[in-house]
């Protein structure tokens, strides 16, 4: 739960970067969600996948201490963002019931666990590709049109886009693939997934979307899986991973600068999320822990 606070914390701080401030009880109208498990609040229970958190301890603290979908004992980062701008209930998982009628004004949840930048990785993890989620977010906005009649447009564009990507690009499938990784290096395979940022942020922005805010990576070879496959047993995260995971923070905020000044309007920010995590890690105690939590 500290990182998921931590995390809030981050995304509340972009937010006023964002300048998102307007006079209604929420201080967006709706917020839109794309991307993989970080963000998935139910989308996989879905799909024919592997990828699921529908079982405990999943959701053993959130609110009626069940299982909901969501990657995580609690809420999600996006949730506690939800709560800080005022909203009263969390947009829901486009493939879920729930997504219709007035639900659908508070805005939809299109991410998927096990998806990401590369959309082969996403689409042999059965998962929704990013371009899919586009898809999604088109019917969506067609179903919310009937729901909102001509106040659906003003919900569109002033709402707040987040995307979280990447993670599973680089631990589920590069490290693991020797077809990618005996062929690319970590930094061509990073500039491959900048291309398909670039383009999904360019389509986002044809549909509606100005106000977009986008997870860096975060110490990925402080995480259980990376440490245990590649860390051969050592004490502490694996500094390669960790250094791979900063170049391609390095592209992304690079790639995010140059969108935001080829299309007017469009304001982006990337959280970093990659120095609050490891400091975390290294220094648990210092950060109010006993432990770390990768």
């Amino acid at each position: 739960m500290e990182i998921c606070y931590r995390a809030a914390l981050i995304l509340a701080f972009a937010f006023a970067l964002l300048d998102v401030g307007c006079a209604q009880d929420a201080l967006v109208p709706a917020i839109i969600t794309f991307g993989d498990s970080a963000v998935d609040v139910g989308n996989n229970d879905y799909l024919p996948t592997i990828f699921k958190a529908n079982y405990p301890p999943y959701g053993r603290d959130f609110v009626d201490h069940k299982p909901t979908g969501r990657f995580c004992n609690g809420k999600l980062a996006t949730d506690i963002t939800a709560e800080t701008l005022g909203f009263k209930s969390y947009a829901p998982a486009y493939l879920s019931p729930d997504a219709s009628g007035k639900n659908l004004l508070i805005g939809s949840n299109f991410a998927s666990a096990a998806s990401g930048y590369d959309e082969k990785a996403a689409a042999l993890n059965h998962a929704i590709p990013l371009s899919q989620q586009l898809e999604y977010f088109k019917e969506y906005q067609g179903k919310l049109a009937k729901v909102a009649g001509r106040k659906s447009a003003s919900i569109i564009k002033g709402a707040l886009y987040i995307l979280s990507a990447g993670s599973s690009d680089f631990l589920q499938n590069y490290y693991v693939n020797p077809y990618l990784n005996k062929i690319y290096t970590a930094d061509q395979y990073g500039s491959y997934l900048v291309g398909s940022f670039t383009s999904f942020v360019k389509t986002l922005y044809g549909l509606g979307g100005r106000k977009l805010g986008v997870t860096s990576l975060p110490p990925l070879g402080c995480l259980p899986a990376a440490r245990t496959i590649f860390g051969y047993h050592e004490n502490g995260c694996v500094s390669r991973i960790n250094t791979d995971a900063q170049q391609f923070n390095k592209k992304i905020n690079s790639a995010a600068t140059s969108l935001q000044k080829q299309l007017p309007g469009l304001k982006i920010v990337i959280f970093d999320i990659f120095q609050p995590l490891y400091d975390l890690v290294k220094s648990p105690s210092q950060n109010g822990t006993r432990s770390t939590f990768f």
